[in-house]
């Protein structure tokens, strides 16, 4: 169970104006303060907080999601997406790097004061992490807190209900989610840039996998079933070589 007095419920939070805190962060090698206003006052925002930056479930999923539903958020009237941890600005910095999370604001809340304002600081000494955020995610409209999803008070680490598709599930259950797009292609094929530039034409985001780099030969035959690239698959699906993919985009 985590260390904890009382974590507040979305009950208690919803319809109140989040905490009003300064927090420094680090930007083009200079120190500059961040306020609450200038992250929420007169938008719309989508928040979720963490335990820690470069964490397991933090650094698979709960991050990487938001930054594939940004362009889809923002479609349906989010102005921004704001990840917030009890870390210091190096850390969320060098994760956002890591991640290639371009579409998300990180916010490193180092002291915990925004966290605790939210009640939502928890101890996490049993790990070596000191004071840390319990995971959640809210939608904020001009500074007030218009929805909360709150994990349940279960011992580890649970994520069920603040995960990117909920949130847009509550914003508009009829939001048209993305694809997700991954290509398998190696350096001076002609007709990998052909895939690529079909996928660009569409707006389509996709995940390059360069054999060499990312993987070999064998993988793109243990992964397809095919020896050539490019390979391209959508939500799973095997599409297949730029051809294939070419009569995909005019028949979706």
């Amino acid at each position: 169970m985590s260390q904890h007095t009382v974590i507040k419920t979305s009950d208690d939070m919803q319809g109140k104006r989040v905490p009003n805190v300064i927090f420094r962060v680090r930007e083009n090698d200079e120190w500059t303060n961040i306020s609450s206003d200038d992250l929420f006052k007169g938008k719309t925002v989508v928040v979720f907080s963490l335990p820690g930056a470069f964490t397991p479930t933090c650094s698979s999923t709960h991050l990487p999601r938001y930054n594939e539903l940004a362009n889809t958020f923002t479609a349906n009237g989010v102005d921004s997406i704001v990840c917030m941890s009890v870390n210091d600005t190096f850390v969320m910095n060098a994760w956002k790097q890591d991640q290639e999370a371009d579409n998300i604001t990180v916010i490193p809340d180092g002291n915990g004061e925004f966290t605790a304002g939210m009640g939502m600081l928890v101890g996490k000494e049993d790990l070596g992490f000191g004071k840390r955020s319990w995971r959640y995610s809210m939608l904020v409209k001009d500074g007030v807190v218009t929805k909360m999803f709150v994990e349940p008070d279960v011992p580890g680490d649970p994520f069920e209900v603040s995960d990117a598709d909920t949130m847009l599930d509550f914003i508009n259950p009829q939001a048209r989610k993305p694809s997700s797009v991954a290509l398998l292609s190696k350096p001076g094929c002609p007709y990998c840039v052909r895939a690529k530039a079909l996928l660009q034409d569409k707006g389509i985001a996709y995940e390059e996998i360069v054999l060499g780099k990312d993987a070999t030969s064998v993988s793109v035959k243990a992964i397809s079933g095919r020896a050539t690239v490019p390979q391209v698959f959508f939500d799973g699906k095997l599409i297949g070589g730029s051809e294939e993919l070419a009569e995909f985009l005019a028949n979706d």
